[in-house]
């Protein structure tokens, strides 16, 4: 049997065992252009549950621990391999919901229910992927039930280890570059480092490399306090009432939140499979948990005064304004809002540059969060921006494939409906926000916004980060290399040359437009130099534009319709 606590120090030693080795586990990766590396991003994930575990105390049990972790990565998590590691750790909080301290058999099952979160999430399961190694892990720890646990985590390990070793059989990819799964082995990493910990040893010595979190505070505990917002007469529904919902197997969490919304204020409903997180400012408490005791039972009642409050942090005075200053200097990029009734849509996207950020605005974004190929956004990021936007529901346009898995977790997190568009490209983003139209219903919009991106072609012009051997090319560190749609095309020494070769290797006989984006490495000069020679080298039919998009990692984006 193990703890609470030595399942809280195994997590932290398996944090701290990738985050020593995510420069080696990023290498891994046989794709040569730059990207959010999956040892970082997964140690950035697991990392996220750093500081809240430490804080946990030596008598917390295995439930609080694996919850306190599972909720932490879930929010922090970056990238696809980060969202799988998440969701192998929710299914830890799942499995030992309830328990004080947990055998064997309950860590087999945790990781097999792990697992099924994890298959669940990915639309196309790709074997030879930290999925496989993961499951066939779990496969085997299902067969040491009887054993103690430090040698139950040994054979999950070396089955572990085996499947890493195939996964090159499995992806023809990895074979020709000589590597396995970057995914596989990040995964083994943080299982090796829990392991130590298991086996009665201290917690792995590591560097702090979590994510800083983002979500303001500011909006979740003084919004309705400020004093220059408004007077203690002013709180018309002066109880601030919260519960937890454990559900009936048919109950309709969307038909409760209407109710609280049409009865109080400040509505945030929380759902997960089994259970709701309902917060609701109302002026009787008594009759929103007569309504929610309807679709289920009730447990962690907190209700306050606010009128009392509000008084207590009056008093305050210059302590609370030292609290706030201190506060905003450290402030997320998004406040929250609460929706407002009378807006129907409103718009998230990720992108870097200024100059994106500028055209997205432009067509309508609300809040476009930092990130892209090199700087994946964590879920908590993600929603952070989703809540700072007041509308009954919000699209959030990825931009990238690595960051959808993180936008769908966040749309489950969410307190309003989010529609995720699986956007990859920039320029697919761009195209799916000029064909919404305010008038059609959100699936309608969904289908048709999609619909015209998936119409667009992407290619991007970038370097080489890595000596690597791809699709049969030799590629060399620094080398300039041309993309059509994610595959590399051509590589070469001039940027302009590459660009505009691409641009005419792109057109087609119903090419109407052609949008060149420049990067944050390129000058003025040398962008409009290269939008003249594609507009030389593609013909006179097809109208060709400049965005100067100020995009790192890609000295040029081009947008072929």
């Amino acid at each position: 049997m193990i703890t609470g606590q030595t399942l809280r120090d195994a997590i932290l030693s398996g944090a701290n065992n990738i985050a020593n080795q995510r420069t080696r586990v990023d290498e891994l990766n046989v794709f040569p252009v730059p990207d959010g590396d999956t040892g970082t991003n997964m140690s950035m994930t697991v990392g996220a549950a750093r500081r809240e575990l430490e804080a946990l105390p030596d008598t917390c049990t295995v439930a609080e621990a694996s919850k306190t972790a599972a909720s932490a990565m879930l929010r922090g998590a970056r990238g696809n391999s980060g969202v799988i590691t998440s969701l192998l750790f929710r299914g830890f909080s799942k499995a030992l919901k309830g328990k004080t301290e947990a055998d064997a058999a309950d860590l087999a099952n945790a990781l097999q229910m792990g697992v099924d979160a994890a298959y669940k999430a990915v639309m196309k399961p790709t074997e030879g992927t930290i999925l496989t190694v993961t499951r066939l892990a779990a496969e085997k720890a299902a067969q040491c039930t009887g054993m103690e646990i430090p040698a139950m985590w040994d054979a999950t390990l070396e089955a572990a280890r085996e499947a890493l070793a195939d996964t090159p059989n499995l992806l023809p990819v990895l074979k020709k570059a000589g590597v396995v799964d970057a995914g596989g082995q990040g995964i083994l990493v943080v299982f090796e480092g829990m392991k130590q910990v298991f086996d009665g040893g201290e917690i792995i010595a590591g560097a702090e490399v979590a994510a800083k979190p983002k979500v303001s505070s500011e909006a979740a505990g003084k919004g309705v306090f400020t004093d220059d917002l408004m007077k203690v007469e002013d709180i018309k529904n002066g109880y601030c009432t919260q519960f937890l919902l454990h559900k009936n197997p048919d109950a309709s969490v969307t038909r409760l939140r209407a109710f609280l919304e049409s009865n109080g204020d400040s509505v945030v409903v929380i759902e997960d499979d089994d259970v709701a997180n309902c917060h609701v400012h109302t002026s009787d408490p008594g009759m929103m948990l007569s309504e929610a005791i309807k679709y289920g039972y009730l447990t962690d009642f907190k209700i306050e005064n606010m009128h009392e409050q509000f008084l207590a942090r009056q008093k305050q005075g210059k302590g609370l304004e030292k609290q706030a200053a201190a506060e905003e200097a450290q402030a997320s990029e998004f406040t929250y809002a609460a929706v407002d009734p009378e807006r129907e849509y409103g718009f998230v996207a990720v992108a870097a540059g200024e100059g994106l950020k500028s055209v997205f605005a432009d067509l309508g974004v609300d809040a476009v969060v930092s990130g892209g190929q090199t700087m994946n956004p964590s879920t908590e990021d993600i929603l952070a921006a989703v809540q700072s936007v007041p509308a009954k529901t919000v699209l959030v346009l990825p931009n990238n494939k690595n960051i959808i898995m993180a936008a769908e977790q966040a749309q489950k997190l969410a307190d309003r409906k989010v529609i995720v568009l699986p956007t990859r490209t920039i320029p697919q983003g761009m195209t799916a926000m000029l064909n919404f139209d305010p008038e059609a219903k959100p699936d309608e919009n969904a289908v048709n916004m999609m619909q015209a991106a998936d119409h667009v072609s992407t290619g991007l012009v970038t370097y080489a980060a890595r000596d690597s051997e791809f699709d049969g090319k030799t590629i060399r560190q620094g080398e300039i290399m041309a993309l059509e749609n994610g595959k590399i095309v051509a590589t070469g020494t001039d940027i302009v040359k590459m660009t505009y070769r691409l641009a005419r290797s792109m057109r087609r006989k119903d090419t109407q437009f052609i949008t060149v984006i420049s990067g944050c490495d390129v000058s003025e000069e040398d962008a409009e130099r290269t939008t003249e020679m594609v507009r030389a080298k593609c013909g006179g039919n097809i109208e060709v534009s400049h965005i100067n998009g100020g995009q790192p990692v890609y000295y040029y984006m081009l947008s072929v319709e």
